[in-house]
């Protein structure tokens, strides 16, 4: 259902407005909602993007979006959005009865920022634009519930670790089975499922990762990467990883842990289009996920898969990712390494960060990235720049997507 032409009038109006202040409402709108819920800052949201400052600019970038796309339709853009945020949700349980809270403090929030401004038509028309993305949202996402044979919200279960593997110094990947031994259920290559624990100040916190094993598999694997606090390009120490580092140093063969049905929409088209599979870091997984059902279904395309890290040592899968690649006969795998330590280049293991010049790139390539926000964006414009249609590249973050909204 399109924004109503008295509500679109005034969001084109207002929009201007409401945009160079949505960096100050979304924050207040935090505050409000923990305030009168801190079960959802402790139990829900992640901390550590909270306290970065990753998740209100997530929402605010959404919703800005979201807005602008009502004055300017764009159904394709819209659907990426929202597709996105819904798998997300589903995979934290959300039910329709939160997107009344969020209503609440949203628009709280939103007075208490731009004050006399918000008229009763200004109100009504942003109220509009908020139910129209609500209500859209909460369709996409009670059709992934009924998609995967669960009752909305009720995608969580418990597991057992069956096998705890290091990939590298920082990373162990662990396979999960259930408890009664029968099959967990299937997925689709490149999905991730969200993994909830209990830490020491009683907090219960959520976080994604992704599917490091083929679908057909019966089992699940993910893949953790230990994160230590570390500084950031803007000045500023990105925390440590609560809920990686917890499962690194906690976590072994015969625990129990409690996670959810799988969902993600970084998944392989259903054509025999050409691929390129990008990756950077422990953004490795989803693409592993990937190349073991290419492999195990005896694709015969061409594909194209980058891997770029700080150095082999570092490379999580490094020798799974070889031996995947070898049994794919269109496939064929690039490294770049910062530092190659006493080995020296190879056609296939350089030096430096990873670029496509050389790359073999078909203008129907479908594109997959996976990584740190910089790699893929620079990923995304060699690959526009190399004829790709942007259209036919596909991303995973992991955290808030900052750039869905702004691409």
């Amino acid at each position: 259902m399109p924004l109503s032409p008295e509500s679109k009038e005034v969001i084109q109006a207002t929009l201007p407005a409401v945009g160079a202040a949505i960096g100050d409402i979304t924050p207040l709108f935090y505050k409000k909602m923990f305030a009168a819920h801190p079960e959802l800052e402790r139990d829900l949201f992640n901390r550590g993007n909270q306290q970065q400052g990753e998740q209100q600019k997530a929402l605010a970038g959404s919703i800005a979006a979201f807005a602008t796309l009502q004055l300017d339709p764009d159904p394709a853009r819209v659907e990426a959005i929202l597709s996105r945020i819904a798998h997300k949700h589903a995979s934290l349980g959300i039910k329709p009865d939160e997107y009344w809270i969020v209503h609440k403090h949203l628009f709280e929030a939103i007075v208490e920022v731009l004050g006399e401004a918000v008229t009763p038509e200004v109100a009504a028309a942003w109220d509009e634009v908020y139910w129209l993305m609500a209500n859209t949202l909460i369709k996409l996402e009670d059709d992934l519930y009924k998609s995967a044979g669960v009752a909305p919200g009720d995608v969580w279960r418990t597991v057992r670790v069956a096998d705890r593997i290091h990939q590298s110094a920082d990373t162990v990947s662990f396979v999960l089975t259930s408890l009664d031994g029968a099959p967990l259920p299937g997925f689709r290559a490149g999905q991730y499922l969200s993994v909830g624990v209990k830490l020491a100040d009683g907090a219960r916190q959520i976080r994604q990762y992704s599917l490091s094993s083929a679908p057909s598999q019966g089992d699940w694997r993910i893949t953790v990467k230990r994160v230590l606090a570390h500084p950031t390009e803007d000045g500023t120490v990105a925390p440590a990883g609560e809920v990686s580092n917890f499962l690194f140093e906690n976590v072994f063969e015969g625990d129990e842990l409690q996670v959810t049905t799988p969902f993600g929409d970084l998944v392989l088209t259903e054509n025999d289009a050409p691929l390129f599979l990008a990756s950077a870091g422990i953004g490795c997984t989803p693409m592993i996920g990937m190349l073991s059902h290419l492999a195990e279904t005896g694709d015969s395309r061409r594909i194209s898969v980058l891997h770029a890290d700080r150095s082999a040592a570092n490379h999580a899968h490094r020798h799974e990712l070889a031996t995947l690649v070898e049994r794919i006969p269109g496939a064929e795998v690039h490294r770049w390494y910062e530092d190659l330590g006493a080995r020296q280049p190879l056609a296939t293991v350089r030096l430096g960060r990873a670029e496509l010049s050389d790359l073999p790139l078909e203008p129907d390539t479908q594109a997959y990235l996976c990584g740190p926000l910089p790699f893929m964006l620079s990923m995304r414009e060699a690959l526009i720049e190399r004829n790709v249609p942007a259209e036919n590249i596909h991303y995973e973050v992991f955290g808030p997507d900052s750039w869905s909204p702004a691409s």
